[in-house]
């Protein structure tokens, strides 16, 4: 497993700073700061969690992003306290996705564990107010959930775009963190009759669904029929 975490720290040769908050306490061999092994996990996760606080207690909600460069795009309605929060001067976040890759099954039940690949991101997001920033992000976030999408659909309206609040972060403290490999079991451990090994997992499509609403003759688009992460 460290050799793997040594590759995944000197991938391209382009790190992101590691910070006090971004430091590992334990594990610090699966930590890592490549800066394309992270755009790599946020750029296959289709949901990432955002934390931040809303009078004094903490708030973690789903939300789906997009990343363009070293910019991390987050959405939702303009109603929402969070992004209301966003309005004076930016919210702190905490950004967090994880792909799990397996799971891990020991011999022992305290060594089992996941193969997993996670990125955390923390800064301060901020409302985007250039129109054409905000076009562009919308376009990314709906690409991001079918690459090609944003081509095949109807751009928002000015209705829809006032409705909607668009947050920027920009992706400078940030970690990434991996487990691959089998499990560890204890020495003591290897003779017990119990099968242990890896349970690969990985995301599928199934085949489309159209809605009971679509006109005939509109096939299923290469981009979605064509969808894998």
């Amino acid at each position: 497993m460290r050799n793997a975490l040594d590759r995944l720290r000197k991938m391209d040769g382009v790190t992101y700073p590691a910070s006090p908050r971004t430091e590992p306490t334990r594990l610090r061999d699966r930590v890592g700061y490549d800066r394309a092994t992270v755009h790599a996990v946020l750029d296959e996760a289709v949901v990432c969690h955002v934390g931040f606080v809303v009078d004094g207690r903490p708030v973690v909600l789903p939300q789906l992003h997009a990343r363009v460069g070293d910019r991390l795009y987050l959405h939702g309605s303009t109603g929402a306290r969070g992004l209301r929060l966003a309005t004076d001067g930016g919210l702190d976040v905490c950004v967090t996705v994880t792909l799990v890759d397996g799971l891990v099954l020991a011999r022992s039940a305290f060594h089992h564990s996941i193969n997993y690949r996670s990125v955390v991101a923390l800064g301060t997001a901020t409302v985007v107010i250039d129109p054409a920033e905000k076009s562009a992000a919308l376009a990314a976030l709906v690409d991001g959930v079918v690459p090609g999408r944003s081509s095949g659909s109807r751009v928002p309206d000015r209705r829809e775009l006032a409705a909607t609040t668009v947050l920027v972060l920009p992706l400078e403290e940030v970690s990434v963190k991996v487990r691959t490999g089998p499990p560890s079991d204890d020495d003591e451990d290897l003779g017990l009759p119990h099968w242990a090994g890896v349970l690969p997992l990985r995301t599928l499509a199934g085949p489309p669904e159209p809605a009971p609403d679509l006109a005939e003759g509109i096939d299923v688009p290469a981009h979605v029929a064509d969808w894998s992460r």
